[in-house]
């Protein structure tokens, strides 16, 4: 009987492993058919991206951000929430962010906004214009040194109006400078409450969406049977192109982050030393057709969506910086030569690209109505700005600011073509400028897209691999499983 109990009992963990197996399964197959073909309100399909991707732009654009100039990041983590009463800060150590020392800022970001130092740097003189410069809110750190001068007369120029977000005083005595590299994007445990009203109120308060509609998987939505979202996205088909947009690119923002999460996941923690991987589990919960009731593969189209806005925003600001008057100055010569080099790089592969965006598709009406559509999208994208110091976990707020930041600086560049086309060839233009801040935001939110699009190749090829893990199962084969892929008791793969 003994030995009857035990076969029983075998065969129902078979079983319930099966059943697992062929769920996971289900998830390859129904992603691989619905994440596929020509995306919405433009003409560029997703293989393209995923080709383009993975053998242009994702190699350099990690080389890219390990550079000084874009792995040092000033932020104040420390703004309070503009719209609710403080929650309290994450507990949770994994949301902790270090901040960088003094001693390891390159003297050239460190010198201050005005980019002032260089070989003559301790020349009192030099450290003068320096100060004046900061006095003079001169906020351009890519000047190089011949433009000093012509940089301070102007320096009092407010081109506030052109910003997309809510940008962080870099003079605050509570912004820090942060080490990206050092300080990740992952998951760390920050869920609940907390964490969903930052998402409920950028969705529900500033999406142009009527309180009457719901978007699906909202909690607050009462039961409606089985409409399964559908009634939201007749709702959104009926917007003017520039809503519609502005939609998309906040669900593309959320499922990039969402997959940064699931591709960096605390798998185990042995002895203190934690095994961060992919989470297919977890990636399966968000983005699976059928647990998302269709949801996953719109969101992940919108991923696509977002990396094609930005890829055409960096397209159009390289006249910014082919100019020579621009440096990326770290006070380390030879380093500024090789990262400015690479940055044009990307900039020509992100040209050769034969299917971008077309942004001149919106705010095409009428002069004074596109005008006053133009600022409230500006406004709106804007206002998410400041939601993001309403974030509890230190980490997820950095993240979450610098991606944020750098997606308004890619829409502040698509709307200022015809000043970056007039910019003057050997000094600071008026018309248009980037600060520092925006540079390192805009190039660190393109390489986490980049790195998004990267990982979920990555998910699809764990799925598949579950394929011959199932015919195990199923077939009972006690073969090993392929060399590269781990199970796991919760029944996750992720790589050795």
């Amino acid at each position: 009987m003994r030995g009857g109990g035990a076969a029983v009992r075998s065969r129902a963990v078979r079983a319930g492993l099966a059943t697992r197996l062929l769920a996971v399964l289900s998830c390859v197959l129904t992603v691989e058919a619905q994440l596929t073909g020509v995306l919405d309100d433009c003409l560029c399909d997703i293989e393209s991206i995923d080709d383009f991707n993975t053998f242009k732009i994702f190699p350099k654009i990690q080389k890219l951000q390990e550079r000084d100039y874009f792995r040092y990041y000033k932020v104040n983590l420390k703004r309070p929430c503009p719209f609710w009463a403080d929650d309290g800060h994450c507990s949770i150590k994994d949301c902790h962010v270090e901040p960088c020392p003094e001693s390891k800022i390159p003297v050239g970001i460190k010198a201050g906004s005005s980019n002032k130092y260089s070989k003559a740097a301790n020349n009192s003189k030099e450290l003068e214009d320096c100060e004046q410069a900061n006095k003079l809110g001169a906020v351009n750190s890519t000047l190089s040194n011949q433009s000093k001068e012509a940089f301070i007369d102007w320096a009092r120029y407010d081109d506030s109006q052109d910003h997309f977000c809510e940008l962080d005083d870099e003079r605050s005595p509570d912004a820090q400078y942060v080490d990206l590299l050092l300080n990740p994007e992952r998951y760390t445990g920050y869920k609940g409450p907390s964490a969903w009203r930052v998402w409920n109120s950028i969705y529900e308060e500033n999406c142009f969406k009527p309180r009457s509609v719901y978007r699906p998987l909202n909690p607050l939505a009462p039961s409606r049977g089985g409409d399964d979202g559908e009634s939201f996205y007749t709702w959104l088909e009926g917007l003017c192109l520039e809503k519609r947009v502005f939609y998309k690119l906040i669900s593309g923002l959320h499922a990039s982050i969402n997959l940064h999460l699931c591709a960096n996941y605390l798998l185990e923690e042995t002895w203190g030393k934690p095994r961060w991987g992919p989470n297919v589990k977890e990636f399966t919960r968000r983005f699976d057709p059928i647990e998302t009731k269709g949801e996953g593969p719109r969101r992940l189209k919108n991923l696509y969506f977002l990396y094609l806005i930005e890829l055409r925003a960096l397209s159009k600001v390289a006249p910014y910086f082919e100019r020579s008057v621009v440096d990326l100055y770290t006070g380390n010569g030879h380093e500024d030569a090789e990262s400015k080099a690479l940055l044009l790089d990307i900039f020509r592969d992100t040209k050769s690209f034969h299917m971008h965006f077309d942004e001149k598709s919106m705010f095409a009406g009428d002069k004074k109505g596109a005008k006053s559509l133009k600022e409230e999208f500006r406004l709106h994208f804007k206002n998410i700005s400041r939601i993001m110091d309403c974030v509890g976990c230190d980490k997820c707020r950095l993240w979450g600011k610098l991606q944020t930041q750098g997606l308004g600086t890619a829409l502040k560049i698509l709307f200022s073509e015809k000043e970056i086309q007039s910019l003057p060839e050997n000094s600071p233009s008026k018309g248009f400028q980037l600060t520092r801040q925006e540079i390192v935001a805009l190039v660190n939110a393109f390489g986490r897209l980049s790195t998004s699009i990267r990982e979920l190749q990555n998910f699809k090829v764990l799925l598949q691999q579950t394929r011959v893990a199932s015919n195990f199962y199923l077939t009972g084969n006690e073969m090993d499983y392929p060399a590269d892929t781990c199970y796991h008791k919760k029944y996750s793969f992720s790589r050795k």
